[in-house]
């Protein structure tokens, strides 16, 4: 089934910047079946985990978190950009490939010990899932796992957000 995701996901050369080849996944958003089958394998095996709350980093985790969520009958928490969100905030900035971002979560999102699964579209370098992660866990909140659709495994992000589980449907 993997195969059939694939084929919905093309290559865009020197995007956002020479020298990188982006995995453009709008392809597979717009083909119902391709949406549907890639949360049904992000989600199948997290069913009956005990998992409260999902969280999804902007903005490409916001589509695929939510519908996860739905799947496992629990919460969406969103991460986002400095700004977005209107009460008070844990803000984190970290570092990028090509520089620094900052990332916000809202600062009563999540409970001690509540269980949760992050969420987005791919992990390349960890960065970013790394900078969720360090903000789920300085509210308290016990990660269960990482799932993403793709992973890039030549940046080994999954190292960078060890001890953390990261189940990807796709591998590059």
């Amino acid at each position: 089934m993997p195969h059939r995701l694939k084929a919905l996901i093309r290559d865009i050369p020197d995007f956002p910047k020479p020298g990188v080849l982006f995995k453009d996944i709008t392809p597979l958003l717009a083909d119902p079946a391709g949406l549907a089958l890639a949360v049904e394998l992000m989600a199948d095996h997290l069913r009956n985990t005990g998992i409260d709350l999902v969280v999804g980093a902007e903005s490409r985790g916001f589509i695929f978190g939510t519908a996860i969520a739905q799947l496992l009958n629990c919460g969406f928490i969103p991460v986002r950009k400095p700004g977005k969100l209107p009460a008070a905030t844990k803000s984190l900035t970290y570092d990028l490939e090509y520089g620094t971002d900052t990332l916000e979560i809202h600062a009563d999102a999540i409970a001690e010990h509540h269980r949760v699964l992050m969420v987005d579209d791919l992990i390349a370098t960890g960065g970013t899932m790394k900078a969720c992660c360090d903000l789920v866990s300085g509210l308290g909140g016990e990660i269960v796992g990482i799932s993403v659709l793709i992973e890039l495994t030549f940046l080994n992000g999954r190292q960078r957000v060890l001890p953390y589980k990261v189940d990807a449907v796709l591998k590059y």
